[in-house]
C-alpha cells in the first residue's frame, strides 16, 4: 500500500464509444461560424444519450475492475469516514438544535436538546426520506419560539425544493403545509411564529400542463416571494413581491432579529452585487393577516436600487441598519444607515488595508464578532457594534472558520473550526465576560488518524505575470523532494469563492497509503484577497486563472515535489472548466485530469437552468467582445480544433472511489 506502481504501467488500449457527429449544426457568432456537432447530447432524456453514457460507464468499469488497490483503499476510506461528526448548534428559545452524523450515514441528522446539558433527541432524520438516500435535506428554519421546524427536501440532487412543517414537541407534521416549486430560497420566520417568507418560481409548464419531477435544464424566470401561514394550503399564501419587468431577478427574504422588518436582497447574477428593499411589518394596518386575499403586494421601500455593490444585513436598532458591504471597499467593510435618511451612510468598521472582512455577527447586545481572512488564514476579533472599536483578539489556529452561531439575545457563541489536520472543533465562547473565553465544546476525532504523521505548509509562487499566488501543500512529514511523489493539485478560481483549509479523508488516505502530496492553489478569481483578486480572474481576465494554475504545477515540478507524469489536477464546476482548459493548454504538464461537472460549453452555458447567473464571471457569447474572450478557451471548441481529448484518468480515479469533492 505504499507505492503507486499502477500509474507507471500503461493502460491497455481502450475501446472508447464513438460519438455521433452532426455536421448540420453550425452557429453564427457575430460572423464567426462555429460547428456544434454534439448538440444532440443536450437531450438528456433521449435514448441515444442514455446509451452513450452507459457505454462510457462500461469503459470505466472495465478498467476500474483491474485496479488492485481499489478494494483496500475502499476499506481505508470506510474506516476513516466512520467517525462521528457535529456541526455548531444554534439556539431558539431555550432549545439547542444541531446536526450530527454517527459516521457512515448518507445524511446528517437534526437533533434538539432542552438546554446545553439536556438529553439530545432526534428531531429529523433525512436518512428516512427515501430507501436509496437520494432525497436530502436542503434547508431548515426553526421558529423563534422553538415550536415549529420548517424544512425543505430535494430529490436526486435537484435544486427544486419541497417545504414541510412539523411541530417540535411531538414531531407531528402539519397536514396542509406542503410548499412546492421552491428554489433559491431561505425560510425566514416572522417573530410571532405564525409563518414564514420563502421564494419560489411559477410551476414549470409544457403545452399548458404542469411538469412533474425529473431532469430539467430549462431556464427559470419570474422568481416570487410569498408568505406562508401555518396550517394553510400553499394556494392561500400571500404573494409579497414579484417584478415581471425583471424576470431574471432572484429574491432572498430575511427578517430582522427584532422582528420588525423584512429585508429583501435582489440579485440577477452570481456577481457580489445586490439591490436592497425593506418593508416595515409593524406599519401594516392589519399585519400580514390583513394581506390574505389581497391582490396587492407588501409595500417594500427600495433602499438600494442599483446593482452597485453587495450588502448583507448584520444588525439593526430600530431604523439604524448595519450592513456588511463592498461599496468602495473590495476587501469589505461595515456601514450604517438610518432608513429615514437613506442617502447618509457612515462607516462603522472601515476596510482593512490587507485582510478581507469575511463576516460580522452581532452578539450579546452591542458586541460584534468579526472574522477576517488574512493571507488565507482566519483572524477572529470582538469589536463594538456601536463604534467598531477593537475590544479583544480571539486566538485561533490556522484553519477555517466554517460557521458562527449566535444572536444578540444570547451570551454565548459557537464557532465551527477545521483544518487540513484537524477534523473539527466546535468552540463555545462566553461573550458575556469582559474577556471572551473560548472553550472546546465538542472535538471530532478520527480513529486511526495521527496528525503528527503529516505536515501542512503555505508557499507562494510566481504566476506568468509575476503575481505571487498562495498555495497550501500537505504531505507526510519530511518527504524527500526528488520529484517522485504523486501529487493531487486542486483549484477553483471563480465567483469570489475562497479555498481554505479543510479536513479530507480521501486525501489523508492517499497521502498515508500511496505517498501523495495534496495541494490547494488559491488562484485569482477567488475571493482570498477580496474583490480585486476575484476580478483579476474573471471576464477578460479569465486566462489569469489558467496561468496561475499552470504555474502551480510548474512550481510543484521545479521544487521537486513531483513530475508531470505523476501530477494530477482536479476541480469541480468552475473548477472543472479550470482543469479542462489547463489540460488543453498544457497537456505536457499533467499526467491526469479530474474535471467534475465542469462548465465546458462556454458559448451556450447561459441557456440552461441558472447558467445566466454565471455570465458575471465568464461573459456571454451573445456579446461580440465577450464571445472573443470565450472562444479562446471554450473547451469544446478548443478540443475540436486541436483534437486533444479531455479525459478522466481511470487509474487515479480508481484511487478515489465514491468520494465527495468540492464544487
Amino acid at each position: 500500500m505504499g507505492s503507486l506502481a499502477a500509474v507507471d504501467q500503461p493502460l491497455p488500449p481502450l475501446r472508447y464509444p464513438p460519438a455521433r457527429r452532426d455536421g448540420d449544426i453550425v452557429d453564427d457568432y457575430h460572423g464567426v461560424l462555429v460547428p456544434d456537432p454534439y448538440r444532440w447530447m443536450e437531450e438528456l432524456e433521449s435514448e441515444e444519450v442514455k446509451e452513450f453514457v452507459d457505454a462510457q460507464a462500461a469503459v470505466a468499469d472495465a478498467v476500474l475492475s483491474t485496479c488492485g488497490h481499489r478494494g483496500r483503499l475502499r476499506e481505508q476510506l470506510t474506516a476513516l469516514f466512520d467517525h462521528p461528526r457535529y456541526r455548531a448548534p444554534f439556539k431558539r428559545a431555550g432549545s439547542y438544535f444541531y446536526f450530527h452524523n454517527a459516521g457512515l450515514q448518507p445524511h446528517s441528522t437534526l437533533y434538539v436538546q432542552n438546554g446545553l446539558g439536556g438529553e439530545p433527541d432526534v428531531l429529523l432524520d433525512p436518512n428516512t426520506f427515501s430507501d436509496d438516500s437520494t432525497v436530502s435535506l436542503a434547508m431548515v428554519g426553526v421558529s423563534d419560539d422553538g415550536e415549529h421546524l420548517a424544512y425543505g427536501t430535494s430529490a436526486s440532487g435537484s435544486d427544486w425544493v419541497t417545504i414541510r412543517v412539523m411541530r417540535v414537541r411531538d414531531r407531528q407534521h402539519l397536514r396542509r403545509d406542503e410548499l412546492s416549486w421552491v428554489k433559491f430560497s431561505r425560510i425566514a420566520w416572522t417573530r410571532d411564529g405564525k409563518g414564514f417568507f420563502y421564494s419560489r418560481f411559477p410551476a414549470p409548464k409544457h403545452n399548458g400542463a404542469v411538469l412533474g419531477a425529473g431532469i430539467k435544464t430549462s431556464v427559470n424566470l419570474n422568481h416570487e416571494v410569498y408568505y406562508h401561514f401555518l396550517g394553510t394550503d400553499q394556494s392561500e399564501d400571500v404573494l409579497c413581491w414579484e417584478d415581471p419587468d425583471h424576470p431574471k431577478y432572484i429574491y432572498t427574504p430575511e427578517v430582522s432579529e427584532d422582528g420588525k422588518y423584512v429585508i429583501l436582497s435582489v440579485a440577477e447574477t452570481s456577481e457580489p452585487v445586490n439591490k436592497l428593499y425593506y418593508c416595515d411589518l409593524s406599519a401594516l394596518p392589519d399585519g400580514l393577516q390583513g394581506m390574505k386575499g389581497s391582490h396587492g403586494m407588501l409595500p417594500f421601500v427600495k433602499l438600494v436600487d442599483e446593482f452597485e455593490a453587495y450588502y448583507a444585513l448584520t444588525a439593526n436598532d430600530d431604523t439604524q441598519f448595519t450592513f456588511l458591504t463592498n461599496k468602495d471597499a473590495p476587501r469589505y467593510k461595515l456601514s450604517r444607515v438610518d432608513i429615514n435618511e437613506p442617502h447618509i451612510w457612515m462607516d462603522v468598521l472601515p476596510e482593512d488595508e490587507k485582510a478581507v472582512l469575511e463576516s460580522a455577527s452581532a452578539v450579546h447586545g452591542d458586541k460584534l464578532l468579526v472574522n477576517y481572512l488574512s493571507d488565507v488564514k482566519y483572524v477572529l476579533q470582538m469589536r463594538s457594534l456601536v463604534t467598531g472599536e477593537l475590544l479583544h483578539d480571539i486566538p485561533i489556529d490556522i484553519g477555517s472558520v466554517n460557521g458562527i452561531s449566535g444572536r444578540r439575545v444570547d451570551s454565548e457563541v459557537f464557532i465551527d473550526f477545521a483544518s487540513f489536520l484537524t477534523p473539527g472543533i466546535i468552540y463555545r465562547c462566553d461573550v458575556s465576560k469582559e474577556t471572551p473565553e473560548m472553550n472546546i465544546y465538542r472535538e471530532i476525532s478520527v480513529a486511526g488518524f495521527d496528525r503528527t504523521e503529516f505536515e501542512a505548509e503555505q508557499v507562494f509562487y510566481p504566476s506568468k505575470d509575476g503575481t505571487k499566488i498562495p498555495m497550501f501543500v500537505v504531505s507526510k512529514k519530511n518527504i524527500v523532494l526528488d520529484g517522485s511523489h504523486p501529487t493531487l493539485l486542486y483549484g477553483y478560481g471563480g465567483f469570489g469563492m475562497n479555498m481554505t483549509p479543510h479536513f479530507s479523508v480521501p486525501r489523508i488516505v492517499l497521502m498515508r497509503n500511496l505517498g501523495f502530496v495534496s495541494c490547494i492553489a488559491n488562484i485569482r478569481g477567488g475571493g482570498e484577497y477580496g474583490e480585486d483578486w476575484h476580478r483579476a480572474g474573471s471576464l477578460s481576465n479569465k486566462q489569469n486563472c489558467f496561468d496561475d494554475f499552470i504555474a502551480a504545477g510548474e512550481f510543484l515540478v521545479s521544487a521537486g515535489y513531483t513530475n508531470p507524469d505523476r501530477l494530477c489536477i482536479e476541480g469541480g464546476s468552475n473548477g472543472g472548466l479550470l482543469v479542462a482548459a489547463c489540460i488543453n493548454q498544457r497537456p505536457d504538464l499533467f499526467g491526469c485530469a479530474l474535471a467534475h461537472v465542469g462548465v465546458m460549453d462556454m458559448l451556450r452555458f447561459h441557456k440552461f437552468t441558472i447558467g445566466r447567473a454565471w455570465t458575471c464571471d465568464f461573459g456571454c457569447s451573445e456579446n461580440e467582445e465577450e464571445f472573443q474572450w470565450l472562444i479562446k478557451y471554450d473547451t469544446l471548441q478548443f478540443s475540436e480544433r486541436r483534437r486533444i481529448l479531455i479525459f478522466l484518468s481511470v487509474t487515479v480515479r480508481a484511487l478515489l472511489p465514491q468520494t465527495p469533492y468540492l464544487c
